[in-house]
């Protein structure tokens, strides 16, 4: 139990370093800014606490099964604090910020070709916008992009590697998937691939459909410019983020309606081998 509690606290505290980490790295910040960050921050780290020293579901996902949010928080965080240093260095240059911006900049123009995510998010900017502030854009966007993309990647690896989640022992549905009821619907195996194979197709979506979806706002709304540090920042980490969490959870799923599929055919295998048994 203590240890539970003592996992919460550190978990709760990483939650506020985070939300708080572009408000302490960017010159310049407001006291009502920094005051709306740490109510943000403390209800997040109140719901993060709550969440981790409870006994009983909530609303994280995967609670019990490491390292998936662990692997979400790591990207989260690597990439707020990647965006918050070349922001940062706009107005605030050092040696840091200059080549984190350098590998930025280089990794966007790389990206930046038609029809890729990146392209679309300088196409979201409405006209009459700066080529230095256009620059900046796709190169927190491709930045972003990338480490959502090796997150992925690390994701599949390790999953492959530590035979996740087989290695907890046995997988509590009830704790880690909060949200699905298997004793609704209809089969529970083909319930977690339909929701496999959505939560995919949806994260492979996202970053082409979030910028449109923005474009076409901006025609009844005022323009989206993301001229304001914090909200370029937040925007492009969620713009990454998202898609890569749905990916990472459509594959999760996946491996667990595997896991419960493969149980059935042993049991089924045991059971006809009771069968042939001579009594």
């Amino acid at each position: 139990m203590f240890s539970q509690l003592t996992g919460a606290v550190v978990r709760a505290l990483l939650v506020v370093v985070l939300i708080a980490t572009p408000s302490l790295m960017l010159p310049g910040v407001s006291s009502d800014t920094t005051q709306i960050v740490a109510l943000v921050a403390l209800f997040a780290a109140a719901l993060t606490f709550f969440e981790y020293a409870s006994t009983y579901p909530g609303l994280v996902e995967f609670r019990d099964a490491p390292p998936f949010n662990r692997l979400r928080f790591l990207s989260l965080f690597v990439t707020v604090l990647v965006l918050s240093t070349i922001v940062r260095g706009q107005t605030a240059p050092t040696t840091l910020t200059t080549f984190v911006e350098a590998i930025g900049n280089r990794i966007g123009a790389v990206i930046d070709v038609p029809y890729s995510p990146v392209r679309l998010v300088v196409l979201m900017l409405p006209d009459g916008m700066s080529l230095d502030h256009m620059i900046l854009v796709r190169t927190t966007s491709g930045i972003a992009y990338v480490i959502s993309l090796l997150t992925l990647i690390f994701f599949v690896i390790s999953m492959r590697l530590i035979g996740w989640p087989n290695r907890m022992g046995s997988f509590n549905v009830w704790i880690n998937l909060p949200t699905f009821d298997p004793t609704t619907g209809g089969d529970v195996v083909s319930r977690l691939q339909r929701d496999s194979r959505f939560n995919i197709a949806l994260g492979f979506l996202l970053p082409f459909i979030i910028p449109a979806a923005v474009k076409l706002a901006s025609l009844a709304f005022s323009p989206v410019t993301l001229e304001s540090p914090q909200t370029l920042i937040w925007m492009m980490t969620a713009w990454a983020f998202l898609p890569a969490s749905l990916f990472m959870r459509g594959i999760a799923m996946g491996r667990i309606a595997g896991m419960i599929a493969e149980k059935r055919k042993r049991n089924s295998a045991s059971a006809s081998d009771a069968e042939l048994v001579p009594a």
